[in-house]
């Protein structure tokens, strides 16, 4: 079987909407000020519809509120990749492109109320995703992410404020995963990170993104209706 041609997948139930945004690639901070603004709307405007942004970002380092210095192994410089400390959970994480990067701002008092509940709906997302190229992921008892055959390919990190959800997760498809080297990635030092393409040679952003956005919608029961990334513009303008 060719692994890098998705399975089938079954048709989409009629469900809610959600905003969809195809972004490409966008600087870490445009995308983290389009987050604060789409969640501060919902916040004051609960009817407001779910939104999910894809995209990539330049390389950048992040770190979850309350994350641990020690799992940064080097000093941050001007010649490397930025180092920005954010409001969501957990430890350090890579970002760069290659990674397919989902910020879902979803309100979840329309789901269910419950945070495990909302990362283990994450990861099953992941793992049908992988799982249409013929890959198995799995969970790690006591952990939060998606691996294949011992290697973690996604991480996930959330902030939920009045049961609105932002920041969110990111798939390794081709990145360069040098990046990594200089973390202990989500402060975890005894399993390796990983990426698609170790295990499907050629596999890109294109191939994965629309399994994802497909599985996505059928896990969380949305109807998912595309939109132009212009939009986010009048939200919050892009920082230079």
């Amino acid at each position: 079987m060719d692994r890098a041609r998705p399975l089938p997948l079954a048709p989409l139930p009629t469900t809610a909407v959600c905003q969809l945004y195809r972004c490409g690639q966008v600087p870490y901070e445009t995308a983290w000020q389009w987050q604060r603004q789409l969640l501060a709307q919902r916040r004051t405007q609960p009817d407001q519809p779910d939104t999910l942004l894809l995209l990539e970002h330049p390389a950048v380092y992040t770190l979850g509120q309350g994350a641990d210095d020690r799992f940064l192994k080097f000093t941050p410089q001007p010649d490397l990749p930025p180092v920005i400390k954010i409001e969501r959970g957990g430890e350090v994480t890579y970002h760069c492109p290659g990674q397919l990067v989902g910020y879902p701002i979803l309100n979840l008092r329309r789901h269910q109320p419950d945070l495990h509940w909302y990362l283990r709906q994450l990861e099953a997302v992941i793992m049908q995703t992988v799982a249409a190229f013929g890959l198995t992921g799995e969970r790690v008892s006591g952990l939060t992410g998606v691996w294949v055959e011992g290697c973690k390919v996604a991480a996930i990190g959330i902030k939920v404020s009045r049961w609105i959800t932002m920041h969110g997760l990111a798939l390794n498809i081709n990145p360069d995963l040098a990046g990594f080297q200089r973390i202990v990635p989500c402060g975890i030092s005894d399993k390796p990170v990983g990426s698609l393409a170790q295990f499907i040679p050629g596999i890109t952003r294109q191939q994965v993104q629309p399994v994802f956005e497909q599985q996505f919608a059928e896990v969380f029961r949305l109807q998912l209706q595309p939109q132009d990334p212009v939009q986010l513009r009048a939200i919050a303008p892009p920082l230079l």
